[in-house]
């Protein structure tokens, strides 16, 4: 048996990356069901439970803005760190000054969504429904999380908390209607999207195809997923 939660999230900047694209960013034009699985993660996680996705509430009209962002090139080398950890002395470090690039990003602009998931039994004897969904709603009105949420990349950081508290004012506007602004797609192809990795099958990635109907997006389970 399922035991759900609902929450809402915003932020003034979001990119939930496609893997398709290699080098620049380009962002999904919907919060992927894997950035809201690790917003709610961030918040309640324990080994007992598995959280599961069922929908996503488009709140704020899909908005793009191209920013330029400074990155490396590469990342540090493995053998670096294996030698570093055999010898104790070896230096783990990686100039920016030599290795930095500027890159193109598009990214979603004031973004605001209701997530709705519940969670499930991984088999374990910590069975006690009521417990998690105490501690999850009390650190999710306290704000409380083990780390800071993102909205795709670790640089935006994700605001959230119960889905009826008070709206966020962006930069760009006023305060933002609790219900769906006008211009927010209530029927949409938007192709496919990532649904999640398949950690039970050596991390497989599994995609979907995602609608919008009325609003909202509805991902299908794992095993309804496409590799």
């Amino acid at each position: 048996m399922p035991f759900g939660v609902s929450l809402k999230v915003w932020g003034e900047y979001a990119c939930f990356t496609r893997p398709e694209m290699k080098v620049e960013r380009v962002s999904y034009d919907v919060m992927t069901p894997s950035a809201a699985r690790g917003i709610i993660e961030a918040i309640y996680w324990k080994p007992a439970i598995r959280w599961v996705v069922d929908a996503i509430t488009i709140l704020n009209p899909i908005r793009f803005e191209n920013i330029r962002r400074n990155e490396l090139a590469g990342k540090l080398p493995y053998q670096n760190v294996t030698k570093a950890m055999s010898d104790g002395v070896s230096p783990v470090e990686k100039f920016i000054e030599s290795d930095r690039q500027q890159r193109a990003s598009l990214v979603l602009r004031d973004v605001r969504y209701i997530i709705e998931a519940h969670f499930e039994f991984t088999g374990t004897d910590d069975t006690n429904e009521g417990k998690h969904l105490d501690i999850f709603n009390r650190r999710l009105a306290r704000g409380q999380c083990f780390h800071r949420p993102c909205l795709g990349c670790r640089e935006f950081a994700a605001h959230f908390g119960p889905a009826d508290c008070p709206d966020p004012v962006f930069p760009s506007g006023g305060p933002e209607s609790a219900r769906p602004l006008p211009g927010v797609p209530q029927d949409k192809d938007l192709g496919w999207m990532l649904l999640d990795l398949d950690y039970d099958n050596n991390m497989e990635a599994r995609f979907f195809r995602a609608q919008v109907k009325d609003g909202v997006v509805r991902p299908p389970s794992m095993t309804e997923a496409t590799a």
